[in-house]
């Protein structure tokens, strides 16, 4: 995280850490990104520097405001962050209010993305109602904690997913689609056969999961498929 700067901000009285890029001249608007299941690492950290190189003002949100020891530790973190839903969305909008605080965001179109967790977080942003002009899932969950209510998502959304991935299996997918039909969502879903769960981290190879797999093509189309949205949406 060294290149990036960090950014205090809270939820809840938890006191949190953003880490922001910066581009080198105006940005063209601001991303959120979501982090994995194991909050900050420097793999969300480069692509909040990727962003920045292509003239974003990018931060990367911070889930739970204490150091996270392994992968493993990150499992009940999560899982108490998560059991009040009302209590996650509320933490993923602290993130949103402290991106749109800082100086150089004012006025800027705002997007989230995530990255497994954080992709099923920006999807809670939707779902939320928070005022978006997209998020991106990559390999996240799409299940919905309480029903989306109609006309609730302002958001354009954007999921790329592993078909292959057994964490979210073709009943929870058709689910979905027909959440966002009903909402009324404008949505976009890609989905790249014979790809695992967490597909765009190359350590996914080393975790020792049958679910989890990088994959090269679907890491570079499913960014690809984010930057055009983004420029469709930015004109």
């Amino acid at each position: 995280m060294s290149d990036l700067q960090s950014v205090s901000y809270s939820h809840a009285g938890v006191n949190l850490t953003g880490w922001l890029a910066r581009p080198k001249g105006t940005p063209r608007a601001a991303v959120l990104v979501f982090p994995t299941i194991a909050n900050h690492n420097e793999g969300t950290a480069h692509r909040a520097q990727m962003l920045a190189e292509l003239g974003y003002l990018a931060i990367v949100a911070d889930f739970y405001g204490e150091p996270v020891a392994s992968f493993e530790a990150s499992f009940p973190l999560a899982k108490a962050l998560r059991e009040d839903n009302a209590y996650y969305r509320a933490r993923c909008a602290a993130a949103i209010s402290a991106l749109r605080g800082l100086p150089e965001a004012r006025g800027l179109t705002v997007f989230a993305i995530g990255y497994c967790m954080g992709g099923q977080a920006a999807l809670e942003t939707a779902r939320d109602g928070q005022d978006l002009a997209a998020v991106v899932s990559f390999h996240g969950t799409l299940g919905a904690s309480v029903p989306t209510a109609p006309g609730a998502i302002k958001a354009r959304i954007l999921v790329c997913h592993g078909d292959a991935d057994p964490m979210v299996p073709r009943d929870q997918v058709m689910g979905f689609w027909e959440e966002m039909d009903a909402a009324g969502a404008n949505w976009h879903f890609h989905a790249y056969s014979g790809v695992k769960h967490g597909f765009t981290e190359p350590a996914s190879d080393s975790r020792g999961m049958d679910a989890l797999g990088y994959d090269a093509s679907a890491d570079r189309q499913s960014w690809a498929a984010m930057v055009n949205l983004f420029d469709e949406i930015l004109g």
